[in-house]
């Protein structure tokens, strides 16, 4: 059994090409016997300014995304009521973009606030690259949760996006901390990675801490570079990730988020018993996903208690 305190890239790397089932069996030594649910509301979508490869809502390349402006406050209630019927207890205002618009930043802050408002339910936001007058403003707003992927290795975050750096995403993580706010920082698996270099992305992550870390799998879309990018990694290879990331963040949530469905049913129970503690329900930004319904069955096959 590998030390948590004493974890190192060659240490993980020797565990990662373990047997699967011994791999699995070491993750599955961190979990506890509980699975916690979030949702989202896509609240602006469209055209991006910024190049990532993966991403259909770039203005760089021609997918034909729907482009609209930030949603009202009584769509959000609206969703929100619905999720938590779906026992779901966070639930996150989701924006396009680099950064927040300054011209509707006061307007996500009212949405936000919308979302306070429903007992039991605990507000998170997905709204980019923050400066410190925007953190500070989301902590005063009452947010309980700040949610910016690293997305990938430091060592191949210029192969997925040039427009902006890994760094500039790990200064809002810092921020988001700063401020008082629970993070929630994840990445995309099968981006073109090697193995070493998702090992490198659970070691950046158990430094940055967060509280909560979304799984990706990237689901390829037409028109964007990466829109041929389905056998960079297989659902063997996913668990194996998985469970590395789970090995060297235990305090952490690893939770299934976007692709969920590159895993096999029989493939997605075993993450769930052995790495995977939340689930993103419902369809994701421009993804599907599984039903609240569907997921809530799966929790109680499991025997597993479920967040509220």
């Amino acid at each position: 059994m590998i030390i948590t305190e004493d974890i190192t890239k060659e240490k993980l790397l020797k565990l990662y090409n373990e047997d699967l089932d011994t791999l699995l069996k070491e993750s599955a030594k961190y979990m506890k016997d509980k699975i916690e649910f979030c949702s989202l509301v896509n609240a602006r979508n469209g055209k991006c300014s910024q190049n990532c490869k993966y991403c259909a809502q770039s203005s760089h390349y021609n997918t034909d995304v729907e482009s609209y402006p930030l949603i009202k406050p009584k769509e959000v209630k609206k969703a929100v009521l619905e999720a938590k019927d779906n026992h779901v207890n966070r639930f996150a205002i989701v924006t396009s973009g680099k950064s927040p618009d300054e011209s509707d930043f006061d307007g996500i802050l009212d949405l936000i606030k919308e979302v306070n408002k429903v007992e039991g339910i605990k507000s998170c936001a997905s709204i980019g690259i923050l400066t410190e007058d925007q953190a500070k403003k989301l902590s005063e707003a009452g947010l309980v949760r700040f949610h910016h992927n690293i997305n990938t290795s430091s060592s191949y975050y210029g192969e997925v996006c040039t427009t902006h750096s890994w760094q500039d995403r790990l200064n809002t993580c810092k921020l988001v901390k700063k401020y008082g706010m629970e993070l929630c920082c994840g990445v995309i698996l099968g981006m073109g990675e090697t193995v070493e270099q998702r090992v490198e992305m659970a070691l950046e992550l158990r430094e940055i801490h967060p509280d909560s870390i979304p799984i990706n799998i990237l689901m390829p879309i037409k028109n964007t570079p990466f829109e041929n990018y389905f056998d960079k990694i297989d659902e063997e290879n996913i668990l194996r990730t998985l469970a590395i990331f789970k090995i060297a963040n235990p305090d952490s949530i690893l939770r299934f988020c976007g692709g969920r469905m590159r895993l096999s049913e029989e493939n997605q129970i075993k993450a769930l018993q052995s790495c995977v503690e939340g689930i993103l329900t419902g369809n994701y930004l421009t993804t599907t996903g599984k039903s609240p319904k569907e997921d809530l069955m799966l929790v109680k096959e499991l025997n597993k208690t479920l967040i509220k």
